[in-house]
């Protein structure tokens, strides 16, 4: 019995979910979603409540009924309030400037890099040491993140790096500490 997939998501006032067969369209102040979703799994929407239950016991169906429910409360959630993720430059001279809709890092490369935005996603800078990544898609916020984050990922040995916001870099001691047992 899938715990996830039982749990009803509350759709806050100001957010509209318009269900056909399988196809849900989910729109608020922050934006639109829509997607598709199997067949064999029903939503079902009832006084701002929406419910997600399956028609079999099979296998593949079991594990779609926690999987769409999660997507769905991911959907009522980006256009309601919006997803974020934030990235820190961490180094000596590492730094990001705003240029337009864009960005441009500079992480110790004899070249500033230049990072487009996806569509649907906003880039902003905070100091000259953090990217926040923001949007209404949970996916595509971490895809971008995770494109930025890629550009100079964090050194095991000196933490050096693009990390996230929240990322604890756990470095290694290197060769002076393995010599001096």
């Amino acid at each position: 019995m899938s715990r996830i997939g039982n749990a009803p998501i509350a759709v806050p006032s100001g957010v509209d979910v318009k269900i056909d067969g399988s196809a849900v369209t989910v729109k608020g102040p922050k934006g639109e979603l829509s997607a598709n979703f199997s067949a064999t799994i029903n939503i079902n929407l009832d006084d701002a409540v929406l419910k997600v239950s399956r028609s079999s016991e099979q296998d593949r169906v079991r594990a779609l009924h926690g999987l769409t429910r999660s997507l769905l409360a991911n959907m009522v959630t980006g256009v309601s309030d919006g997803f974020t993720k934030g990235l820190d430059l961490v180094g000596t001279g590492y730094r990001v400037q705003q240029q337009g809709k864009g960005v441009v890092i500079n992480v110790g490369y004899s070249h500033p890099v230049d990072v487009d935005p996806l569509d649907g996603i906003t880039l902003s800078v905070e100091g000259q040491n953090r990217v926040i990544v923001s949007g209404v898609d949970k996916q595509v916020v971490g895809e971008q993140a995770a494109q930025i984050r890629s550009i100079r990922k964090p050194n095991a040995y000196t933490g050096k790096g693009i990390r996230y916001t929240d990322e604890d870099v756990r470095t290694k001691p290197g060769k002076r500490a393995m010599g001096a047992a």
